[in-house]
Protein backbone atom coordinates (compact mmCIF):
# COMPACT_ATOMS: atom_id res chain seq x y z
CA UNK A 1 0.00 0.00 0.00
CA UNK A 2 1.04 3.12 -0.75
CA UNK A 3 2.12 5.21 2.49
CA UNK A 4 -0.96 7.52 3.13
CA UNK A 5 0.05 8.98 7.32
CA UNK A 6 3.94 8.37 6.76
CA UNK A 7 4.67 9.91 3.15
CA UNK A 8 6.77 12.04 4.83
CA UNK A 9 8.61 9.65 6.46
CA UNK A 10 11.94 9.85 4.70
CA UNK A 11 11.26 13.27 3.18
CA UNK A 12 13.91 16.13 3.95
CA UNK A 13 12.99 18.76 6.50
CA UNK A 14 9.35 17.02 6.10
CA UNK A 15 7.89 19.20 8.97
CA UNK A 16 8.61 22.19 7.15
CA UNK A 17 5.72 24.21 6.01
CA UNK A 18 7.08 24.45 3.01
CA UNK A 19 7.67 20.89 2.43
CA UNK A 20 4.16 20.42 3.41
CA UNK A 21 3.00 22.68 0.76
CA UNK A 22 5.00 21.22 -1.76
CA UNK A 23 3.35 18.13 -1.15
CA UNK A 24 0.03 19.24 -1.60
CA UNK A 25 -0.79 20.29 2.20
CA UNK A 26 -3.62 22.61 3.23
CA UNK A 27 -5.26 22.11 0.21
CA UNK A 28 -7.99 19.52 2.18
CA UNK A 29 -8.59 22.69 4.15
CA UNK A 30 -9.45 25.11 1.80
CA UNK A 31 -11.45 22.64 0.03
CA UNK A 32 -13.26 22.10 3.64
CA UNK A 33 -14.07 25.76 4.44
CA UNK A 34 -16.41 26.10 1.33
CA UNK A 35 -18.51 22.87 2.56
CA UNK A 36 -20.84 23.10 5.03
CA UNK A 37 -19.55 21.59 8.25
CA UNK A 38 -22.92 19.17 8.54
CA UNK A 39 -21.50 18.00 5.03
CA UNK A 40 -18.10 17.33 6.13
CA UNK A 41 -19.41 15.42 9.37
CA UNK A 42 -21.50 13.26 6.79
CA UNK A 43 -18.71 13.07 4.87
CA UNK A 44 -16.28 11.11 8.16
CA UNK A 45 -18.99 9.33 8.88
CA UNK A 46 -19.62 7.71 5.42
CA UNK A 47 -15.80 7.18 5.47
CA UNK A 48 -16.03 4.56 8.61
CA UNK A 49 -12.94 6.34 10.39
CA UNK A 50 -13.11 4.67 13.85
CA UNK A 51 -11.02 6.09 16.30
CA UNK A 52 -7.41 5.18 16.64
CA UNK A 53 -6.90 5.89 19.63
CA UNK A 54 -8.02 2.77 21.26
CA UNK A 55 -12.19 2.58 21.81
CA UNK A 56 -12.38 2.29 17.73
CA UNK A 57 -15.82 4.56 18.13
CA UNK A 58 -16.97 5.99 14.60
CA UNK A 59 -15.23 9.54 14.49
CA UNK A 60 -18.42 10.94 12.28
CA UNK A 61 -21.12 9.61 14.60
CA UNK A 62 -18.72 10.62 17.93
CA UNK A 63 -18.89 14.60 15.91
CA UNK A 64 -22.79 14.30 15.88
CA UNK A 65 -22.99 14.10 19.33
CA UNK A 66 -22.22 17.70 19.80
CA UNK A 67 -25.91 19.86 20.08
CA UNK A 68 -25.32 22.39 17.62
CA UNK A 69 -28.01 24.81 18.77
CA UNK A 70 -25.53 24.90 22.27
CA UNK A 71 -25.44 28.49 22.81
CA UNK A 72 -22.37 27.58 24.97
CA UNK A 73 -18.58 27.54 22.86
CA UNK A 74 -17.71 24.44 21.43
CA UNK A 75 -13.97 22.66 21.73
CA UNK A 76 -11.88 20.16 19.90
CA UNK A 77 -9.05 18.51 21.68
CA UNK A 78 -6.31 16.42 20.50
CA UNK A 79 -5.56 13.55 22.74
CA UNK A 80 -1.36 13.17 22.18
CA UNK A 81 -1.11 12.09 25.56
CA UNK A 82 -0.04 8.59 24.35
CA UNK A 83 1.01 6.94 27.90
CA UNK A 84 -0.14 3.42 27.51
CA UNK A 85 2.95 0.98 26.79
CA UNK A 86 3.89 -0.68 23.95
CA UNK A 87 2.49 2.49 21.93
CA UNK A 88 4.43 5.33 19.86
CA UNK A 89 2.56 6.08 16.45
CA UNK A 90 1.23 9.47 17.64
CA UNK A 91 4.43 10.66 18.59
CA UNK A 92 6.12 9.49 15.12
CA UNK A 93 3.51 11.56 13.36
CA UNK A 94 4.21 14.43 15.22
CA UNK A 95 7.73 14.58 14.89
CA UNK A 96 7.46 13.73 10.89
CA UNK A 97 4.38 15.29 10.02
CA UNK A 98 2.72 18.08 12.32
CA UNK A 99 1.16 20.40 9.59
CA UNK A 100 -0.81 17.49 8.89
CA UNK A 101 -2.26 16.70 11.89
CA UNK A 102 -2.87 20.93 12.59
CA UNK A 103 -4.88 20.36 9.08
CA UNK A 104 -6.84 17.74 10.20
CA UNK A 105 -7.31 20.00 13.64
CA UNK A 106 -8.67 22.91 11.65
CA UNK A 107 -11.23 21.05 9.70
CA UNK A 108 -12.59 18.77 12.45
CA UNK A 109 -13.03 22.12 14.38
CA UNK A 110 -14.80 23.55 12.02
CA UNK A 111 -16.83 20.20 11.07
CA UNK A 112 -18.25 21.10 14.96
CA UNK A 113 -18.38 24.94 15.07
CA UNK A 114 -15.41 25.04 17.58
CA UNK A 115 -13.53 28.06 17.56
CA UNK A 116 -10.72 26.65 19.76
CA UNK A 117 -8.87 23.59 20.40
CA UNK A 118 -6.43 22.19 22.82
CA UNK A 119 -3.48 19.36 22.01
CA UNK A 120 -3.04 17.98 25.06
CA UNK A 121 0.73 16.18 24.56
CA UNK A 122 2.03 13.92 27.43
CA UNK A 123 5.40 16.08 29.31
CA UNK A 124 7.38 13.28 28.62
CA UNK A 125 7.11 14.24 24.35
CA UNK A 126 9.25 17.69 24.94
CA UNK A 127 10.69 17.53 21.25
CA UNK A 128 7.42 17.25 20.10
CA UNK A 129 5.80 19.73 22.10
CA UNK A 130 8.09 22.14 20.53
CA UNK A 131 7.52 20.68 16.95
CA UNK A 132 4.11 21.20 17.31
CA UNK A 133 4.62 24.91 18.67
CA UNK A 134 6.66 25.89 15.79
CA UNK A 135 4.39 24.58 13.52
CA UNK A 136 1.61 26.11 14.69
CA UNK A 137 3.29 29.65 14.85
CA UNK A 138 4.09 28.76 10.73
CA UNK A 139 0.28 28.11 10.28
CA UNK A 140 -0.57 31.51 12.32
CA UNK A 141 1.87 33.49 9.81
CA UNK A 142 0.84 31.85 7.02
CA UNK A 143 -3.31 31.91 8.39
CA UNK A 144 -3.85 28.86 8.32
CA UNK A 145 -4.75 29.51 11.69
CA UNK A 146 -6.18 32.80 14.02
CA UNK A 147 -8.79 35.57 12.75
CA UNK A 148 -10.43 34.97 9.29
CA UNK A 149 -8.42 31.66 8.24
CA UNK A 150 -8.04 31.73 4.17
CA UNK A 151 -10.41 34.67 4.57
CA UNK A 152 -13.67 32.66 4.87
CA UNK A 153 -14.60 34.44 8.08
CA UNK A 154 -14.06 31.11 10.19
CA UNK A 155 -11.54 31.65 13.12
CA UNK A 156 -9.38 29.14 15.22
CA UNK A 157 -6.82 29.26 17.86
CA UNK A 158 -5.03 26.15 18.81
CA UNK A 159 -3.03 25.77 22.02
CA UNK A 160 -0.31 23.09 22.76
CA UNK A 161 -0.87 22.16 26.45
CA UNK A 162 1.07 19.84 28.32
CA UNK A 163 0.67 17.10 30.78
CA UNK A 164 2.56 16.11 33.36
CA UNK A 165 2.89 12.35 32.98
CA UNK A 166 0.05 10.83 34.05
CA UNK A 167 -1.09 7.43 32.19
CA UNK A 168 -4.80 8.40 33.68
CA UNK A 169 -4.96 11.70 31.90
CA UNK A 170 -4.89 9.47 28.57
CA UNK A 171 -8.83 9.15 29.65
CA UNK A 172 -10.35 11.77 28.26
CA UNK A 173 -12.30 13.31 30.85
CA UNK A 174 -9.23 12.89 33.20
CA UNK A 175 -7.56 14.96 30.53
CA UNK A 176 -10.22 17.13 30.54
CA UNK A 177 -9.87 17.99 34.39
CA UNK A 178 -6.36 18.48 33.94
CA UNK A 179 -6.64 20.97 31.43
CA UNK A 180 -8.76 23.02 33.75
CA UNK A 181 -6.64 22.64 36.58
CA UNK A 182 -7.22 19.97 38.20
CA UNK A 183 -6.14 16.53 39.35
CA UNK A 184 -6.10 14.41 36.46
CA UNK A 185 -8.63 12.19 37.68
CA UNK A 186 -12.03 10.82 35.34
CA UNK A 187 -15.46 12.28 35.94
CA UNK A 188 -18.70 10.23 36.47
CA UNK A 189 -20.65 9.74 32.82
CA UNK A 190 -23.29 10.72 31.64
CA UNK A 191 -22.94 13.87 31.02
CA UNK A 192 -20.93 12.91 28.03
CA UNK A 193 -18.08 15.31 26.45
CA UNK A 194 -19.80 15.84 23.34
CA UNK A 195 -22.74 17.80 25.56
CA UNK A 196 -20.92 19.17 28.98
CA UNK A 197 -17.05 18.61 28.25
CA UNK A 198 -14.20 21.11 28.46
CA UNK A 199 -15.31 23.85 30.96
CA UNK A 200 -18.63 22.50 30.94
CA UNK A 201 -18.97 23.17 27.24
CA UNK A 202 -19.53 20.65 24.61
CA UNK A 203 -16.11 19.02 23.24
CA UNK A 204 -14.76 16.32 20.68
CA UNK A 205 -11.57 14.49 21.73
CA UNK A 206 -9.98 12.77 19.23
CA UNK A 207 -7.23 10.74 19.02
CA UNK A 208 -3.87 12.06 16.63
CA UNK A 209 -4.08 9.65 13.99
CA UNK A 210 -7.67 9.90 13.89
CA UNK A 211 -7.17 13.18 13.54
CA UNK A 212 -4.61 13.30 10.50
CA UNK A 213 -7.00 11.02 8.60
CA UNK A 214 -9.38 13.74 8.24
CA UNK A 215 -7.17 15.90 5.42
CA UNK A 216 -6.98 12.39 3.59
CA UNK A 217 -10.92 12.12 3.47
CA UNK A 218 -11.38 15.39 2.80
CA UNK A 219 -9.36 15.33 -0.15
CA UNK A 220 -9.45 12.20 -2.16
CA UNK A 221 -13.21 11.62 -0.67
CA UNK A 222 -14.95 8.94 1.49
CA UNK A 223 -15.26 6.43 -0.58
CA UNK A 224 -11.30 5.97 -1.58
CA UNK A 225 -10.63 5.78 2.26
CA UNK A 226 -13.35 2.95 2.90
CA UNK A 227 -12.17 1.24 0.17
CA UNK A 228 -8.93 0.53 2.23
CA UNK A 229 -9.49 -2.26 4.64
CA UNK A 230 -12.37 -3.76 5.14
CA UNK A 231 -15.96 -3.85 5.69
CA UNK A 232 -16.65 -1.03 9.28
CA UNK A 233 -12.57 -1.58 9.60
CA UNK A 234 -11.89 0.97 7.30
CA UNK A 235 -8.53 3.10 6.31
CA UNK A 236 -4.80 3.04 6.80
CA UNK A 237 -3.38 1.91 10.17
CA UNK A 238 -0.48 2.96 12.11
CA UNK A 239 0.88 -0.41 13.86
CA UNK A 240 3.56 -0.15 16.39
CA UNK A 241 5.53 -2.69 17.07
CA UNK A 242 7.74 -3.55 19.75
CA UNK A 243 9.45 -6.63 21.36
CA UNK A 244 10.66 -9.48 20.39
CA UNK A 245 10.96 -8.86 16.57
CA UNK A 246 13.56 -8.40 14.04
CA UNK A 247 12.87 -5.17 13.05
CA UNK A 248 10.21 -3.42 15.54
CA UNK A 249 8.92 -0.02 14.39
CA UNK A 250 6.08 1.69 13.17
CA UNK A 251 3.91 0.58 9.91
CA UNK A 252 1.76 1.64 8.37
CA UNK A 253 -1.07 -1.09 7.02
CA UNK A 254 -4.63 -1.39 5.33
CA UNK A 255 -7.08 -2.62 8.60
CA UNK A 256 -7.24 -6.22 8.41
CA UNK A 257 -4.24 -7.55 7.45
CA UNK A 258 -2.90 -10.51 9.34
CA UNK A 259 -0.52 -10.80 12.57
CA UNK A 260 1.70 -13.25 10.60
CA UNK A 261 2.22 -10.80 7.60
CA UNK A 262 2.71 -8.05 10.09
CA UNK A 263 5.46 -10.26 12.05
CA UNK A 264 7.22 -12.00 9.74
CA UNK A 265 7.05 -10.21 6.33
CA UNK A 266 7.21 -6.35 7.87
CA UNK A 267 8.73 -6.80 11.10
CA UNK A 268 11.54 -9.82 9.85
CA UNK A 269 10.02 -12.37 11.95
CA UNK A 270 11.06 -13.47 15.59
CA UNK A 271 14.12 -12.53 17.17
CA UNK A 272 17.16 -14.79 17.45
CA UNK A 273 15.09 -17.55 14.99
CA UNK A 274 13.27 -18.44 18.24
CA UNK A 275 9.25 -19.12 18.28
CA UNK A 276 6.62 -16.87 18.60
CA UNK A 277 4.67 -18.19 22.12
CA UNK A 278 2.29 -15.36 21.73
CA UNK A 279 1.15 -11.60 21.23
CA UNK A 280 -0.32 -8.77 22.91
CA UNK A 281 -2.60 -7.21 19.45
CA UNK A 282 -3.34 -3.81 21.01
CA UNK A 283 -1.63 -2.44 23.63
CA UNK A 284 -0.25 -3.82 27.17
CA UNK A 285 -4.00 -3.19 28.40
CA UNK A 286 -5.05 -6.41 25.91
CA UNK A 287 -5.39 -9.41 26.67
CA UNK A 288 -2.24 -11.65 25.24
CA UNK A 289 -2.96 -14.11 22.37
CA UNK A 290 -1.43 -17.36 21.66
CA UNK A 291 1.06 -18.10 18.95
CA UNK A 292 -2.21 -20.18 17.29
CA UNK A 293 -4.07 -16.70 16.62
CA UNK A 294 -1.44 -15.60 14.58
CA UNK A 295 -3.57 -15.45 10.87
CA UNK A 296 -6.19 -13.38 12.41
CA UNK A 297 -7.19 -10.24 11.09
CA UNK A 298 -5.24 -6.97 12.48
CA UNK A 299 -8.83 -5.41 12.74
CA UNK A 300 -10.90 -4.01 15.50
CA UNK A 301 -13.87 -6.81 14.86
CA UNK A 302 -11.96 -9.92 14.26
CA UNK A 303 -9.51 -9.26 17.24
CA UNK A 304 -12.37 -8.79 19.65
CA UNK A 305 -14.03 -12.17 18.09
CA UNK A 306 -10.58 -13.57 18.83
CA UNK A 307 -11.09 -12.52 22.52
CA UNK A 308 -8.85 -9.49 22.75
CA UNK A 309 -8.88 -5.98 22.08
CA UNK A 310 -7.13 -4.47 19.04
CA UNK A 311 -6.55 -1.23 20.70
CA UNK A 312 -4.34 1.21 19.51
CA UNK A 313 -2.80 -1.27 17.10
CA UNK A 314 0.00 -1.78 19.09
CA UNK A 315 1.56 -4.97 18.76
CA UNK A 316 3.66 -6.33 21.48
CA UNK A 317 5.30 -9.62 20.21
CA UNK A 318 6.83 -12.27 22.85
CA UNK A 319 8.93 -15.37 22.37
CA UNK A 320 9.14 -18.78 23.75
CA UNK A 321 11.97 -17.40 26.17
CA UNK A 322 8.93 -15.41 27.83
CA UNK A 323 8.41 -16.11 31.37
CA UNK A 324 4.01 -15.45 31.66
CA UNK A 325 4.00 -14.76 35.48
CA UNK A 326 7.01 -12.28 35.11
CA UNK A 327 4.72 -10.54 32.24
CA UNK A 328 1.70 -10.21 34.33
CA UNK A 329 3.91 -8.74 36.77
CA UNK A 330 5.16 -6.68 34.90
CA UNK A 331 2.09 -5.20 33.40
CA UNK A 332 0.41 -5.01 36.48
CA UNK A 333 3.03 -2.96 38.20
CA UNK A 334 2.74 -0.60 35.76
CA UNK A 335 -1.24 -0.07 35.99
CA UNK A 336 -1.56 -0.18 39.81
CA UNK A 337 1.33 2.56 39.98
CA UNK A 338 -0.99 4.47 37.09
CA UNK A 339 -3.76 4.05 38.99
CA UNK A 340 -5.74 7.63 40.26
CA UNK A 341 -7.26 5.83 43.15
CA UNK A 342 -10.90 6.81 42.83
CA UNK A 343 -12.50 3.78 42.73
CA UNK A 344 -12.37 0.88 45.07
CA UNK A 345 -12.07 -2.01 42.61
CA UNK A 346 -9.36 -0.67 40.99
CA UNK A 347 -7.02 1.32 43.70
CA UNK A 348 -7.62 -2.40 46.10
CA UNK A 349 -8.15 -4.80 43.29
CA UNK A 350 -4.69 -3.74 41.64
CA UNK A 351 -2.94 -4.30 44.19
CA UNK A 352 -4.47 -7.37 45.37
CA UNK A 353 -3.52 -9.05 42.11
CA UNK A 354 -0.21 -7.58 42.00
CA UNK A 355 0.90 -9.19 45.53
CA UNK A 356 -0.30 -12.68 44.15
CA UNK A 357 1.45 -12.63 41.19
CA UNK A 358 4.43 -11.28 43.24
CA UNK A 359 3.77 -13.96 45.63
CA UNK A 360 3.72 -16.72 42.83
CA UNK A 361 6.73 -15.52 41.40
CA UNK A 362 8.76 -15.36 44.25
CA UNK A 363 7.46 -19.45 44.38
CA UNK A 364 5.03 -19.15 47.14
CA UNK A 365 1.89 -19.72 45.74
CA UNK A 366 -1.08 -20.98 46.35
CA UNK A 367 -3.53 -23.23 44.77
CA UNK A 368 -6.42 -20.46 45.07
CA UNK A 369 -4.32 -17.75 43.94
CA UNK A 370 -5.42 -18.26 40.42
CA UNK A 371 -9.30 -18.25 41.02
CA UNK A 372 -8.44 -15.06 43.44
CA UNK A 373 -7.29 -13.35 40.53
CA UNK A 374 -10.08 -14.52 38.04
CA UNK A 375 -12.53 -13.10 40.75
CA UNK A 376 -10.54 -9.80 41.19
CA UNK A 377 -10.43 -9.35 36.92
CA UNK A 378 -14.75 -10.12 37.33
CA UNK A 379 -15.18 -7.73 40.00
CA UNK A 380 -13.05 -4.93 38.48
CA UNK A 381 -14.26 -4.70 34.93
CA UNK A 382 -16.99 -4.26 32.84
CA UNK A 383 -18.11 -0.91 33.61
CA UNK A 384 -17.11 -1.34 37.44
CA UNK A 385 -14.65 1.77 37.49
CA UNK A 386 -14.99 5.17 36.23
CA UNK A 387 -13.09 4.42 33.51
CA UNK A 388 -11.24 1.74 31.90
CA UNK A 389 -8.33 1.58 33.72
CA UNK A 390 -10.44 -1.16 35.95
CA UNK A 391 -10.48 -3.45 32.84
CA UNK A 392 -6.49 -2.33 31.23
CA UNK A 393 -5.50 -4.08 34.62
CA UNK A 394 -8.17 -7.01 33.91
CA UNK A 395 -7.08 -7.44 30.87
CA UNK A 396 -3.74 -8.93 31.06
CA UNK A 397 -4.71 -10.93 33.60
CA UNK A 398 -7.54 -12.85 31.77
CA UNK A 399 -5.36 -13.15 28.95
CA UNK A 400 -2.57 -15.07 30.59
CA UNK A 401 -5.04 -17.28 32.69
CA UNK A 402 -6.85 -18.33 29.82
CA UNK A 403 -4.14 -19.60 27.32
CA UNK A 404 -1.12 -19.34 29.38
CA UNK A 405 -2.91 -20.75 33.11
CA UNK A 406 -0.27 -23.67 32.89
CA UNK A 407 3.11 -21.69 33.92
CA UNK A 408 0.95 -20.24 37.03
CA UNK A 409 -0.28 -23.65 37.99
CA UNK A 410 3.70 -25.08 37.69
CA UNK A 411 4.95 -22.37 39.88
CA UNK A 412 2.52 -22.90 42.29
CA UNK A 413 2.86 -26.63 42.20
CA UNK A 414 6.82 -26.15 43.45
CA UNK A 415 5.94 -23.50 46.10
CA UNK A 416 7.36 -23.07 49.38
CA UNK A 417 6.05 -22.28 52.70
CA UNK A 418 5.09 -18.83 53.46
CA UNK A 419 7.85 -16.92 55.42
CA UNK A 420 6.74 -15.18 58.41
CA UNK A 421 8.30 -12.09 57.26
CA UNK A 422 7.37 -9.76 54.55
CA UNK A 423 8.76 -10.68 50.81
CA UNK A 424 11.20 -8.04 49.33
CA UNK A 425 10.04 -6.46 46.02
CA UNK A 426 12.45 -8.06 43.06
CA UNK A 427 13.03 -6.05 40.06
CA UNK A 428 10.36 -6.87 37.37
CA UNK A 429 13.14 -6.31 34.58
CA UNK A 430 15.85 -8.07 35.64
CA UNK A 431 17.32 -11.06 33.48
CA UNK A 432 14.46 -10.60 31.15
CA UNK A 433 16.70 -8.82 27.96
CA UNK A 434 14.43 -5.97 26.07
CA UNK A 435 10.91 -6.67 26.16
CA UNK A 436 9.67 -3.24 24.86
CA UNK A 437 7.65 -1.94 27.36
Amino acid sequence: MEPILLKAEHEKNSRALTTYLNRGGYSALKKALIMNPEDIREEVKKSGLRGRGGAGFPTGVKWGFVPQDSPKPKYLICNADESEPGTFKDRKLIHTDPHMLIEGIIISSYAINAYTAYIYIRGEFYEEAQILEKAIAEAYKKHYLGKNILKTGYDLDVYVHRGAGAYICGEETALMESIEGKRGQPRVKPPFPAVVGLFGCPTVINNVETLACVPHIIERGADWFASIGRPRNTGPKLFCVSGHVNRPGVYELPLGVTYREIIEEHCGGVRDGKKLKGFIPGGSSAPVLPASAIDIKADFDSVAEAGSMFGSGALIVLDETTDMVWLLENLLTFYTHESCGQCTPCREGGHWALEIVRRIRRGYGRPEDLETLERISRFASQGMTLCPLGDAFCGPITGVLKHFRGEFEAAIAKAKPLPKKKLPVLPVRSGRGTFGM
